[in-house]
């Protein structure tokens, strides 16, 4: 095991206020305590299984907000992780489109400690994608940027671009009678998925419209969208893991012919290796790098062995690309009849 990125050296914890809330947030294979100086802080509202507040956890969170407490910003400053990430969030880039006021990230072992404002646009977007790639790169995992569903015990993993329609795929099958596995993540060991449990975040539309008025669902932090675990959408428990069966790409698509049809995977794996791949898709080179300690050859074995996975999942399942209207209940039941 790698020792993870600890930050400058230093004696003891940075300073901060007091924490006012614990939680330990269950993501099915790790555990993620999430203190702050709020006592009702937003960031929660992302996830939807929670382990005793005393349970041992992997990694642990301290976000402080400094509209709560007033803190020494310059006694912070000079402790501040020396990592390209860490440098981005001094100046309120956190990643891909989320970005703020500054944030001050110090690193000690594996506790991260954040100083800044509405430090829920970091919790999720950032150091969740960063723990789980940490996390699959010490324990022999593939960290996947995957929606998936099971069908008869066995697994559906879905990817595609951001817009592409995996949101309503999943949904319609999960109505059509399909078992929820998880809707952004997925870690893989071998062949088999295990879904990293969140809440699902929903727009208003066509396909969520009524589900939102039925469930009558609270709206989320972000602006036009609302908030659900998948048991109260879907009305039955989510799974953990299952084999991978089928790997579909969802490309949903007025202006190319509609089809659902098998790929070889040849065809699949470039694309997942873009856009399924945590590491690609979220933009972590420079944390994974950090994280091996800046060592180029052991960041390019574990790229190596994720790559090989990746290959191999895509060799012992069925590919698939789909152009399909989810919606339509006779297309929503051929789909699901020929992945099982």
């Amino acid at each position: 095991m790698t020792a993870p990125f600890t930050g400058p050296p230093a004696a003891g914890p940075p300073p901060g206020p007091a924490i006012r809330s614990t939680s330990v947030v269950d993501l099915n294979l790790i555990r993620i305590r999430l203190c702050s100086n709020l006592e009702s802080p937003p960031a929660r509202s992302y996830f939807t299984r929670f382990a005793a507040d005393d349970a041992a956890a992997d990694f642990e969170i301290r976000c402080y907000d400094l509209d709560r407490d007033k803190v020494d910003v310059e006694a912070v400053r000079h402790l501040v992780d020396s990592t390209v990430r860490a440098k981005r969030f001094t100046k309120g880039y956190y990643r891909g489109p989320y970005f703020g006021d500054p944030v001050y990230l110090v690193t000690r072992g594996r506790t991260f400690h954040v100083y800044g404002r509405s430090l829920e646009k970091l919790v999720w977007p950032y150091f969740i994608k960063h723990i789980l790639s940490v996390h699959a790169a010490e324990n022999g995992l593939l960290d996947l940027k995957a929606a998936g569903f099971t069908l008869n015990g066995d697994g559906t993993l879905l990817f595609g671009q951001t817009g592409g329609g995996k949101s309503v795929f999943l949904a319609q099958a999960c109505l059509g009678g399909a078992q929820f596995l998880s809707n952004t993540h997925m870690l893989v060991r071998g062949v088999t998925a295990h879904g990293v449990p969140s809440a699902m975040r929903v727009r208003r539309d066509a396909c969520f419209g009524e589900l939102i008025d039925r469930h009558r669902l609270p709206r989320h932090i972000e602006e036009g969208e609302y908030i659900s675990s998948p048991e109260i959408l879907f009305g039955k428990p989510a799974t953990n893991s299952a084999p991978v069966r089928n790997i579909v790409i969802v490309n949903s698509r007025q202006d190319t012919p509609a089809g659902f049809h098998q790929v070889d995977p040849g065809t699949a794996l470039p694309f997942l290796d873009q856009f399924g791949l945590g590491v690609t898709t979220y933009g972590l080179k420079d944390d994974l790098i950090a994280h091996f300690g800046y060592d180029v050859q052991r960041y390019a074995k574990h790229y190596n062995t994720m790559q090989k996975t990746l290959a191999g999942l895509c060799e012992n399942a069925r590919c698939y690309v789909s152009n399909v209207d989810m919606m339509d209940p006779s297309a929503r039941a051929a789909v699901l009849s020929d992945l099982q």
